[in-house]
C-alpha cells in the first residue's frame, strides 16, 4: 500500500494478520504512533513505513520480530532513544531510521546484527560516542551516521569493517585523531569525514584506492587538522581551523 495518500494512524488491528511476511505503508501521510501490536507479526520478513509522519517512540516489542531481515523507518517523525530490543533482530541485513528526531546514544546491542549489510541513523539528534560495538558488524557495505552530535572517537577497530564501501561520519563533533586502522578500509569507494573537530591524519589513509581528488567521494574540510598533509589528500583537504598548531 506504499505511495498513496494515506493518512490516520496504522490501526491496532494491524496486529490480527499474523501470516503476514512483507508490510509496506511506505510514501504516504500516516501519523500517530507505531502500534505495538506491531510486535505479534513474528512472520514478517520486510517492515516499511519509511516516508510519513510517525511520531512517537520505536516500540519495545519491535525486537519480538526475530525473521524481520529489512526495517525502513526513515524520514519521519519518530523520537526517543533507539530501544536496545532493537539487537534482538538479528536477521536485519538493512537498517533505516535516517531523518528522525531519535535522542540518545546509539545502543550497545547493535554489535548482535551481526548479518547487517546496510546501517543508516542520517541526520537525527544521536549524542554519545560510537559504540565500538559496531565493528563487530563486518558484513556491513554502508555505515552513515552523519548529522547527529556524536561526540569522542572514531572506534581504533574500525579497520575491521573490511567490506566497506561507504562511511559517512560527517556533520558530527568527532574528535581526536582519525585512526591510522582506516587505511585498512580497502573496499571504500566513499569517505565522508568533514565537518567535525578531527585533529590529526597520516599517510595511513593514502592505503585507500577511493578517489581523494573529487568531492563527491572524499571529503575531510572543516576539521582542525594541521599541515603537513598526507600527499593523496593535499588537493581536497579544503579548509582548515588551523588556530591551534605549531
Amino acid at each position: 500500500l506504499k505511495e498513496n495518500q494515506f493518512s490516520g494512524i496504522i490501526p491496532s488491528e494491524i496486529g490480527s494478520l499474523t501470516n503476514l511476511t512483507d508490510l509496506d505503508l511506505g510514501g504516504n501521510q500516516l501519523s500517530g504512533e507505531i502500534p505495538p501490536e506491531i510486535g505479534l507479526l513474528t512472520n514478517l520478513n520486510i517492515l516499511d513505513l519509511a516516508g510519513n509522519q510517525l511520531t512517537g517512540t520505536i516500540p519495545p516489542e519491535i525486537g519480538e520480530l526475530e525473521n524481520l531481515t529489512e526495517l525502513e523507518l526513515g524520514g519521519n517523525l519518530i523520537t526517543g532513544a533507539i530501544p536496545p530490543e532493537i539487537g534482538d533482530l538479528e536477521s536485519l541485513t538493512f537498517l533505516h531510521l535516517e531523518y528522525n528526531q531519535f535522542t540518545g546514544s546509539i545502543p550497545s546491542e547493535i554489535s548482535n546484527l551481526t548479518n547487517l549489510v546496510w546501517l543508516n541513523f542520517v541526520h537525527n539528534q544521536l549524542t554519545g560516542e560510537i559504540p565500538s560495538e559496531i565493528t563487530n558488524l563486518t558484513n556491513l557495505e554502508g555505515l552513515s551516521l552523519a548529522e547527529n552530535q556524536l561526540t569522542g572517537e572514531i572506534p581504533p577497530e574500525i579497520g575491521n569493517l573490511t567490506n566497506l564501501g561507504g562511511l559517512d561520519l560527517s556533520w558530527n563533533q568527532l574528535t581526536g585523531e582519525i585512526p591510522t586502522s582506516i587505511g585498512d578500509l580497502t573496499n571504500l569507494v566513499k569517505l565522508f569525514l568533514n565537518r567535525n573537530i578531527f585533529t590529526g591524519v597520516d599517510e595511513s589513509i593514502c592505503n585507500l584506492t577511493l578517489d581523494f581528488t573529487q568531492h563527491w567521494y572524499f571529503k575531510i574540510d572543516h576539521n582542525n587538522l594541521c599541515p603537513p598533509y598526507p600527499s593523496c589528500i593535499e588537493e581536497n583537504i579544503g579548509n582548515q581551523n588551523t588556530e591551534n598548531c605549531d
